[in-house]
């Protein structure tokens, strides 16, 4: 299988107790949010999932601070016909420890659409790309990337089935979606590139 890149470090302080997300094959998994603040001082709540036993020994409390490493995942979610790409952190491994705050990302794989590029009002080059990053059995993960200035403007000239590699962090960001029901607020979940570029053959 072509060997391609998704890993993911981060370093916080647990925002609640784990609760129960779903079974498969038998095992247990929970999900919890991780509180990792910016350089900024804002603090993105990031989602986490990891299988029972990684939780086992942990006896994590609300506020404690914990390293997960894992991959970024994707998931369709469908409800109410509504369907909804939820992005997450599944944790390979979850420590109790303390220590610098960490969010780093590191992906691998194919533009699935092309880039769109644009400015903001105050002039700033952006360029958002969707990435298709494969995983085991015939699956990819579909992860939503922003690209920043100079590096925006370079591969906002790429094209779908373009491969790219990014460095970053995993952000949340809030937004209003318009429903029938009226104003709703939601979370997204996005990798801010600190670097990016095409990656070698």
């Amino acid at each position: 299988m072509e060997h391609l890149l998704n890993h993911a470090v981060l370093r916080g302080s647990l925002h609640a107790l784990p609760v129960f997300s779903h079974e498969n094959h038998g095992k247990k998994f929970y999900r919890f949010l991780l509180e990792v603040p910016r350089l900024s001082g804002a603090v993105d709540l990031l989602p986490v999932i990891g299988e029972e036993t990684l939780l086992a020994g942990l006896d994590p409390t609300a506020g404690g601070m914990l390293t997960v490493t894992g991959q970024v995942r994707s998931h369709n979610f469908r409800e109410a016909g509504n369907r909804r790409l939820l992005i997450f952190v599944f944790a390979a491994s979850i420590a109790v420890e303390d220590g610098e705050i960490l969010n780093e990302v590191i992906l691998e794989g194919t533009l699935c659409r092309e880039p769109t590029y644009r400015r903001t009002p105050l002039g700033r080059e952006i360029c958002d790309v969707m990435l298709a990053v494969p995983r085991a059995f015939h699956r990819a993960d579909y992860l939503p990337c922003i690209l920043w200035g100079r590096t925006a403007q370079e591969l906002s000239a790429c094209h779908t089935r373009d491969r790219l590699q990014i460095q970053g962090r995993l952000q949340s960001r809030i937004y209003t979606k318009v429903t029938e029901d009226g104003p709703e607020e939601r979370t997204a979940y996005e990798i801010s590139a600190l670097s990016a570029c095409l990656a070698q053959e």
